[in-house]
């Protein structure tokens, strides 16, 4: 996995890179849609990770996870903070091409538009770097969190020392 999640990582950030780019215009097909599509792969790969971490718990996928998810969630809080994306899609949204979209791509750049509010980017830059340390804590305290769940779960037993005990369960 952690091919993967790199490859994917670095194709996401290459795609960041391309689309804060003044030359890029804030148009759909060369600012969203690259974006939109490099963020997608990393996330759904990401999502797979996960449900597999959470479904499929050994120690080694454990260890993996472990090892990729501050990168991971480095990437969506800086994305999530990117003030020249921000403007961009600001600019998307003032723009006369918005009123002829979708009610689907509307939607995606209203999401955009509120994502980044909440992922701080209009925070000042010592607040920012505050709330990417509060999101790394928590995503690592999740993260732990569930494993202590898991854990627990998997050592629970249940000592049956008398057949009365089982009254009521079928043979």
């Amino acid at each position: 996995a952690t091919p993967a999640i790199e490859t994917l990582n670095a194709q996401a950030r290459a795609a960041v890179e391309r689309a804060r780019d003044p030359a890029t215009p804030a148009t759909w097909a060369e600012f969203v849609r690259p974006l939109e599509d490099a963020t997608e792969r990393l996330g759904r790969a990401w999502g797979m990770v996960g449900h597999l971490n959470g479904v499929a718990d050994t120690p080694e996928l454990r260890a993996v996870y472990n090892e990729n998810q501050p990168k991971v969630t480095e990437f969506w809080t800086a994305l999530g903070q990117n003030e020249a994306l921000f403007a961009k899609y600001k600019l998307l949204r003032a723009g006369s091409e918005y009123d002829s979209y979708t009610p689907a791509r509307k939607k995606i750049v209203e999401n955009a538009l509120r994502d980044f509010r909440l992922g701080g980017a209009e925070l000042p830059d010592d607040k920012k770097e505050r709330f990417a340390e509060i999101q790394e804590q928590q995503a690592a305290t999740s993260t732990r969190f569930s494993e202590n769940v898991l854990d627990a779960t998997n050592d629970y037993k249940l000592l049956v020392e008398t057949e009365e005990e089982l009254s009521g369960v079928p043979d």
